[in-house]
């Protein structure tokens, strides 16, 4: 009874004293990519600081500047985590976990379709106010009191199709988006159609009437 207890124990320490150097080794390399990952992070951030893009775009206009400080923010935890995972990837391998790697590489592969993303929404959300603005001004001259509402709706559809471009980007529903999107713009095709058939009924009706009499002429 006790020596296949002292069997076991046996083997335990001796895995143990096998694995303990291999744990501090990836200990270190992860810990060393943390390090580089915040180091990198407020270099980054520095940056954004030191080229002012906050104030530039700020003074566009085009967005205010808590928001750009926002997307700063979010472009550099997105570099900052891409840094940890290269690190963490080794650091699994030297404690031989090997399957954790797998997935951890096809996370790592999907990182340029988020930061794509990032870059697809941050555009769409400046040519939205853009477009608001457009509108805004353009109707408030005859109209003010719908100038409101139509920029309104005019930037909702512009940052409904961005995140329609978003969601595809990042292979959410893709299916189910493209069917959603030929869909509206068939339902736009429709609706223009129509509008112009009923709108434009009377201005046919004349200009058949004048084709007719001069063909009778």
């Amino acid at each position: 009874m006790v020596e296949p207890i002292n069997a076991v124990l046996t083997q335990f320490w001796r895995k143990l004293a096998i694995f303990l150097p291999d744990f501090f080794v990836g200990f270190l390399v992860l810990l060393i990519g943390l390090i580089a990952a915040s180091i990198l992070k407020k270099l980054i951030i520095s940056l954004f600081n030191f080229f002012k893009l906050d104030f530039i775009v700020a003074k566009s206009k085009l967005l205010q500047k808590e928001e750009i400080k926002i997307w700063e923010q979010i472009v550099a935890e997105i570099i900052r985590w891409t840094v940890v995972i290269l690190f963490l990837i080794p650091t699994l391998e030297i404690w031989g976990l090997s399957r954790a790697t797998q997935v951890l590489n096809q996370f790592l592969f999907y990182i340029p379709n988020v930061i794509i993303a990032v870059i697809v929404l941050f555009v769409g959300i400046v040519v939205a106010n853009l477009v608001a603005d457009l509108v805004r001004h353009s109707i408030a001259s005859v109209n003010s009191k719908s100038a409101a509402t139509v920029s309104f709706i005019a930037k909702s559809t512009v940052l409904f199709f961005t995140f329609l471009i978003v969601l595809n980007q990042l292979g959410v529903a893709q299916d189910l988006i493209r069917i959603l999107f030929t869909g509206i713009i068939a339902m736009l095709s429709i609706a223009g159609g129509l509008a112009f058939g009923l709108g434009g009924k009377d201005l046919a009706k004349e200009l058949l009437e004048e084709l007719k009499k001069s063909l009778q002429k």
